[in-house]
């Protein structure tokens, strides 16, 4: 190698030997957007703050957006974590995704990035479509795995939106308990697969006819 070479120029590019793993970026990023925001960050500070090269955080995560894009997916993963919500017994699935989507949304540092804008928002409605409505899918199976998916995010997003986005003073109230309580049985009929009439019941409902 030649040692006239700087060392910013040789350090470039894909890292080599052992690098600081993404985690330890991801962390000091996560302490730099809580402390200054979102616009208050810069990749040259989340560098200094990793002790790596800026071009080290370019090439794992492409930009600033998608290195924020990653601190939230990081903070959401390990709250709304999606194999321990599904992995438990079934007839208690619906407490336990209302009780992992309030235990992420109550926590003080997730509700101060979900405050940085576009970025956070974009951030969130990925992880409900392309994470949690994804394996809600595949968990439940069938023709009508999707529909029954659907509804439960569309009754999760809900939440989010009434009781924490864009507060409404009846929602917001609730207590974590209280809010299970009220949306347990909706998540429990969704998550239902539909009844299939019996034969005695088309036979009955035909034989009404004229």
């Amino acid at each position: 190698m030649n040692k006239d070479t700087p060392a910013s120029a040789r350090t470039r590019g894909r890292p080599r030997g052992n690098p600081p793993t993404r985690e330890s970026i991801v962390s000091a990023a996560h302490a730099l957007f809580l402390e200054r925001g979102y616009r208050g960050t810069t990749l040259r500070a989340v560098a200094g703050a990793a002790g790596v090269d800026p071009a080290l955080i370019a090439y794992h995560f492409g930009s600033k957006k998608g290195l924020f894009a990653d601190v939230m997916q990081f903070q959401c993963a390990n709250a709304l974590a999606v194999d321990d919500v599904l992995g438990g017994d079934r007839a208690t699935l619906p407490g336990r995704l209302v009780d992992a989507v309030t235990g992420l949304w109550e926590d003080a540092d997730f509700l101060r990035l979900t405050a940085q804008g576009e970025e956070a928002a974009a951030v969130i409605r990925e992880y409900l479509e392309h994470e949690l409505l994804a394996r809600l899918v595949e968990f439940l199976g069938g023709r009508d795995a999707t529909a029954r998916a659907t509804a439960v995010v569309t009754v999760l997003g809900g939440l989010i939106y009434t009781r924490y986005l864009n507060p409404l003073p009846t929602p917001a109230a609730l207590t974590p308990a209280e809010t299970r309580r009220v949306l347990t049985p909706v998540l429990r009929a969704a998550l239902s697969p539909p009844r299939v009439p019996t034969a005695d019941a088309a036979g009955r409902r035909g034989a009404g006819r004229p």
